[in-house]
């Protein structure tokens, strides 16, 4: 029975292909025509230089970077790149190489299910870069937790259907973590958290957490930064309302190039009620302040947390605010991956002149075996 449908599976796969051959062929040759038409019949493509040519320019590659900036102008170029994730989408049901759609509605990164070539050596580098930051705080006097966001493909992976994940994957984060924390680092792995709770911690057309995922995550972390025995200041209290659904675009659509399709033609979007947390004013607030704190050092925050878009998304910072009663610095970066928002954290002002009293550093899953690139953090300094 197993083997029988395997084999459906694997036919339906090579006629995905070939199909997508097809369009990937037809486009060539219309591409190719249109540049054609755009160099031979038209006046809108110009090839020949416009002044002598020289063989520096050769050399250097100008002639070349001229040829390539006057295709680009070429009607169908300028589109094909939309016009072809649309037909694929639409014909074939492919979402690309960067998005993998698993079972209907729910589109994953391809980057969480990638098996790295150098995989172990990087991530034992990274682990190396952590546990030499962790001592360069400590003798600042800052404490360091380490927060791992488990891949949505491990959390959500009975939404996976045809998509699997390699067996290589399965114990990352554990030896990882195991690797950090035999060295002294702090490490909260957020999987035992979100994994009880199901595929409902992730939004289905994007890479990160709903709000349901964000709330408990960020319970999880307020918890560990009491058995830290760090307590948050400047106390806060914050009220809670519900906003009415609405329609929230996947990053994934848009990663998937699909996101300029009208909204019937791309995958179903996703309706989304987001929580409204405002904080409640104490009374004589403003008098106390004024009279013990000319300069309002005592109302800056002692923990901030760097990292990723995870931490800018579905109201995290907000979430752990409200459980540790107290207010955070967020100084995490869309697109920081691994160290992106320490490195531009540890450079500003905000960390030089106010340090914090403990650092909460997210950092998700799929970047830890990521090709490393080692960037000066607190080294040196």
């Amino acid at each position: 029975m197993t083997d029988n449908r395997d084999s459906s599976a694997e036919d339906r796969a090579a006629k995905r292909s070939s199909l997508a051959g097809l369009v990937m062929l037809w486009f060539l040759l219309t591409g190719l025509a249109c540049a054609l038409w755009a160099m031979l019949v038209s006046d809108r493509v110009a090839l020949k230089p416009a002044a002598t040519l020289s063989w520096q320019q050769v050399f250097e590659g100008e002639v070349t970077q001229r040829i390539a900036r006057e295709l680009a102008k070429v009607p169908f170029a300028e589109h094909a790149a939309d016009l072809e994730r649309a037909a694929s989408w639409l014909l074939l049901g492919d979402t690309g190489s960067r998005v993998r759609q698993g079972c209907p509605g729910w589109l994953f990164l391809g980057d969480e299910l990638k098996v790295h070539a150098q995989a172990a050596v990087d991530a034992q580098a990274r682990a190396q870069k952590v546990i030499r930051l962790q001592a360069q705080l400590a003798d600042r006097g800052i404490e360091l937790l380490l927060v791992v966001v488990p891949d949505k493909s491990r959390i959500a992976s009975d939404q996976l259907c045809q998509l699997e994940r390699a067996g290589q994957l399965t114990g990352r984060v554990q030896r990882w973590r195991d690797a950090v924390q035999a060295a002294g680092v702090q490490v909260l792995d957020l999987t035992p958290v979100l994994q009880p709770l199901g595929s409902a911690v992730f939004l289905r057309t994007d890479t990160h957490w709903s709000e349901l995922g964000a709330d408990a995550a960020a319970q999880a972390v307020s918890r560990r930064i009491a058995e830290l025995g760090v307590e948050a200041t400047p106390r806060k209290q914050y009220t809670t309302e519900m906003a009415e659904p609405q329609a929230r675009p996947g990053d994934l659509v848009r990663l998937a190039g699909l996101d300029w399709l009208p909204a019937q033609l791309q995958p179903a979007v996703e309706m989304v009620s987001t929580t409204r947390l405002r904080e409640v004013p104490a009374a004589g607030a403003a008098e106390a302040l004024a009279e013990e704190d000319l300069f309002g050092d005592s109302q800056l925050p002692n923990i901030a947390v760097i990292g990723t878009s995870f931490s800018r998304n579905s109201n995290f910072i907000a979430f752990l605010e409200r459980a540790l009663g107290s207010s955070v610095g967020n100084f995490a970066k869309d697109g920081g991956e691994f160290s992106g928002a320490a490195k531009d954290y540890f450079d500003s002002p905000a960390f030089k002149q106010t340090p914090p009293r403990l650092l909460v550093w997210e950092i998700p899953e799929r970047d830890l075996q990521s090709p490393y690139r080692d960037e000066r953090l607190l080294d040196a300094r």
